[in-house]
């Protein structure tokens, strides 16, 4: 399920260091790698592998939020005839790793990069995320090379995925590219990432044909107002979709490979309960948010601004539509399709090998389509339990960034108790024999928080009133009461 992300300033990350410490005691958040696996992970970095290929001669550009070192994918692209050439370098930390070996067993436990508001605790050692398998400019560097042809509708018409040495020629920002998009001046952006947006339409286009809906999930930052904090949202710019959309025909073109190979591992996702569309439906309504009884979920969230307090809050609700994530792996006997309900597509991960560690399984067995080979024992080996591996790491990284949400929601909202605010009740729950309160759950559009609510007589999708009750930092339990 998506999970919304923070921006803390210093003083607030100073303010709740000690409990974000805490946190990940209890949690048993991974802490520093064994020395052996360091060990592994610096040699490897000091002797990296030298790819046959030599693409160095692409010019590829990397995009990706401020500051970030762990760059896991280049892109590259280019008209083909009346179609378009997707050139996609991805991270090859996989010739860094030794199957089998100390820091591949610490992969293993840690299965992802967790992320919390005071910083992110990565999958591999950084010598290797953010040193000699990221996609730093102006290095070469050795990769996993997609070349993705589209027609002049941005379907797949082929795809492929090599190893090759690259060389990105810059690291962008999302920032910088939206800006030269809409000057239409690029200077240090290459002209060809005006086909970004092409492209990326393209495919946005065709996801809501599919019955797909990507979120705009909006992030959120803490603001200092006078003399106190407030929580706000960013909406996302339209260049972080459509760059989304690169990795997720990726994705897509990935799944096709494993399919033909029979063997793979798909990303999977149950459509939508319609019981959670009639919640959402719901909390639309309540918060003033138009949304058509003939409007797909999908073509309804592409339209709204994170921006907006109301909106925000919906964004935030809407993830709930998006539970039940796994993995299916198969080798031999092809499964029925499987579509990602989210994508409206089968769907496999490919693009993240830095930060997921399915990722490197997913890249190495498209390897093998492509190439026509065998694909590597270790990978055959461990396949089968490698849902079982992710789902466990998936669990802790979710409930850890969970709880950093509710732990500075409280922390911020505390000077605020007694307080009103405007919401709608979403959810409520049956009451027990002999309670006269109702408890359910309830959205308020600014400051944009998901919290409990209790009370009598409670107005299921209508917007209310409700009090602050509880905000507490210790517990990380935010609750509101009606009347």
């Amino acid at each position: 399920m998506p999970v919304r992300s923070f921006v803390l300033d210093r003083a607030t990350v100073e303010a709740v260091a000690p409990a974000l410490e805490a946190l990940r005691t209890e949690l048993e958040v991974p802490g520093d790698f064994s020395a052996e696996a360091l060990a592994e992970a610096e040699s490897a970095a000091q002797n990296p592998p030298a790819h046959v290929l030599d693409a160095t001669d692409v010019e590829f550009v990397t995009v990706d939020p401020p500051g970030a070192r762990d760059l896991d994918q280049a892109v590259h692209l280019q008209r083909d005839g009346e179609g378009y050439l997707v050139q996609y370098a991805i991270a090859d930390p996989a010739s860094f790793v030794t199957p089998g070996g100390a820091l591949d067993t610490e992969l293993h436990e840690r299965g992802m990069t967790f992320y919390g508001p005071d910083r992110r605790i990565g999958l591999h050692p950084d010598v290797i995320a953010e040193g000699a398998a990221s996609l730093l400019p102006n290095e070469d560097r050795p990769a996993c090379l997609w070349r993705i042809r589209l027609d002049a509708r941005g379907e797949i018409v082929h795809a492929e995925v090599v190893r090759a040495q690259v060389r990105s020629r810059a690291q962008l920002t999302y920032e910088q590219v939206q800006q030269a998009l809409e000057e239409s001046t690029f200077g240090e952006v290459p002209e060809m990432l005006a086909l970004l947006r092409d492209i990326g339409t393209l495919r946005q286009e065709r996801e809501v044909e599919r019955g797909g809906a990507s979120l705009r999930i909006p992030e959120q930052e803490i603001a200092r107002v006078d003399d106190h904090y407030e929580l706000r949202y960013r909406d996302t710019l339209d260049v972080e979709e459509w760059n989304a959309q690169i990795s997720l025909l990726t994705g897509i073109a990935a799944a096709g490979l494993m399919r033909r190979k029979r063997i793979g591992v798909f990303r999977t996702l149950p459509e939508a309960d319609p019981r959670d569309v009639k919640r959402l439906r719901r909390a639309a309504t309540g918060l003033g948010i138009d949304w058509d009884g003939d409007e797909s979920y999908g073509a309804m969230l592409r339209r709204l601004d994170a921006s907006v307090p109301a909106q925000a809050a919906f964004l935030d609700e809407a993830t709930t539509l998006f539970r039940g994530a796994g993995y299916l792996t198969f080798d031999g006997d092809l499964p029925k399709e499987s579509p990602h309900g989210a994508i409206a597509a089968e769907y496999a991960h490919v693009t993240a090998p830095l930060r997921r560690l399915v990722d490197r399984y997913g890249l190495e067995i498209c390897l093998a389509a492509s190439a026509d080979e065998d694909v590597p024992a270790w990978v055959r080996d461990r396949l089968e339990p490698l849902p079982r591996v992710m789902a466990r790491t998936g669990q802790r990284a979710a409930g850890y960034e969970r709880e950093c949400v509710n732990l500075v929601e409280a922390v911020l909202l505390a000077p605020r108790v007694g307080e009103a605010f405007e919401g709608v009740i979403v959810e409520l729950n049956e009451a027990k024999d002999g309670e006269q309160a109702q408890r359910g759950t309830v959205v308020v559009a600014e400051p944009a928080v998901q919290a409990t609510v209790t009370g009598t007589d409670l107005p299921l999708g209508e917007a209310i009133t409700v009090t602050l009750a509880e905000a507490d930092a210790t517990t990380r339990r935010v609750a509101f009461r009606h009347p």
